[in-house]
């Protein structure tokens, strides 16, 4: 039978030594079993009992606890947030960047851990955007010495100046980054509150605005570009590492390779796609990648950015669109269309039906059938 009895294991540094928290809700049974743990102390800090962090105090805990309660390792273990793409660590930007006089810059072994744990460029920038936002806010203090109180203060002014609960989150994760996994001092903020995460529906055009968008591209490669976004749903990132081999023809599909989480999967190619992309192929014959900029070199994500914006300036479309919004309108329109949801997040590429859902709350054929009380 499953347990219903749950301790959670926290890193803990006390008088700099790494201890192991148990955390759990007061219960008979786990109060009186807990204590037969050697060397077992009480942190009045951390409100938990907690001993040496060491393998043969983590045996002794899951050999003691086994059967009956579930030992919640989830805060324990490391894990990485590591998109693992198939791409070259970037750090050109950062060599090459002006920097005021007295600006802190991110210390070397933060860029070290960031490449040794392969996150995605786009990753590495925001992390370290963000520390160094947080550093430059203390310019006469020492990045060690560096505390919880002075990470409420900062994350005191982020929220002051209105900044979004995904960027407040982003700090935090730069913060807990670098004292955490750089310096090896576990869980040294895990009490930092976070703030809720944002449930804000996504934008979507109706099908007449996608079609005007891709008719609004300036020539054939930026109309196949679009065409691409919306009918297969891809990210910018899938869109640009696409190779010629990967438009399958014959079966009408795309094979999207290395895709966020280390994952292949096969979208849709669309009839008048393939068509316009016969016609690309034949005027510009990419050598690696489908799309190419200067030299053969994968095409920016900054470009696709300036194509969309230029045709939502042309179609005099009102919503804010971006390459993002053309993959939700893919997914709202097969749901409107009466594609099973379980279809759509395998095109989707999603881990969860979870995630996909969210289109649930946008597609109009939803609504139809409801009348209005005005009416």
């Amino acid at each position: 039978m499953k347990p219903n009895k749950y301790i959670t294991l926290k890193h803990l540094l006390i008088d700099n030594k790494k201890h192991i928290g148990l955390q759990f809700n007061s219960d008979k049974v786990l109060n009186t079993l807990v204590k037969n743990l050697k060397n077992l102390e009480w942190s009045h800090k951390h409100d938990m009992f907690c001993l040496l962090n060491n393998k043969r105090n983590l045996d002794s805990i899951f050999s003691l606890f086994k059967g009956i309660a579930w030992v919640n390792t989830n805060y324990f273990f490391d894990k990485s947030n590591s998109k693992n793409l198939d791409e070259k660590f970037d750090l050109q930007w950062f060599r090459k960047r002006k920097r005021p006089s007295n600006y802190k810059t991110c210390p070397e072994s933060f860029l070290d851990k960031l490449e040794i744990k392969r996150y995605a460029n786009n990753t590495v920038r925001t992390y370290v955007s963000c520390f160094e936002r947080f550093i430059n806010y203390y310019p006469d203090k020492n990045i060690e010495s560096l505390n919880e109180t002075d990470v409420r203060e900062y994350l005191r002014v982020l929220i002051q100046n209105n900044r979004s609960n995904s960027y407040i989150n982003q700090s935090i994760n730069s913060i807990k980054f670098y004292y955490e996994i750089v310096l090896g001092m576990p869980n040294r903020f895990y009490k930092i509150e976070r703030p809720r995460k944002e449930k804000k529906l996504p934008t979507v055009l109706s099908p007449s605005e996608a079609k005007a968008l891709i008719n609004a591209t300036n020539n054939i490669k930026h109309r196949c570009i679009v065409s691409l976004l919306y009918s297969a749903g891809l990210r910018r990132s899938e869109l640009i590492n696409l190779k010629p081999i990967d438009i399958d023809s014959k079966r009408m599909l795309i094979k999207v390779n290395d895709a966020k989480g280390k994952k292949d999967r096969l979208t849709l190619l669309a009839q008048s796609t393939l068509k316009d992309l016969r016609l690309y192929y034949k005027e510009f014959r990419p050598k690696n990648y489908l799309f190419e900029g200067q030299k053969n070199e994968k095409y920016s994500t900054t470009s696709i950015a300036k194509i969309i914006a230029n045709a939502v300036t042309k179609t005099r479309i009102k919503k804010h669109v971006t390459a993002h919004t053309l993959r939700h309108s893919f997914a709202t329109h097969l749901l409107e269309n009466g594609t099973d949801l379980r279809y759509i997040q395998l095109l989707l590429g999603h881990s969860s039906t979870k995630t996909t859902e969210i289109y649930t709350h946008v597609a109009s054929n939803n609504f139809i059938s409801i009348k209005n009380p005005l009416d």
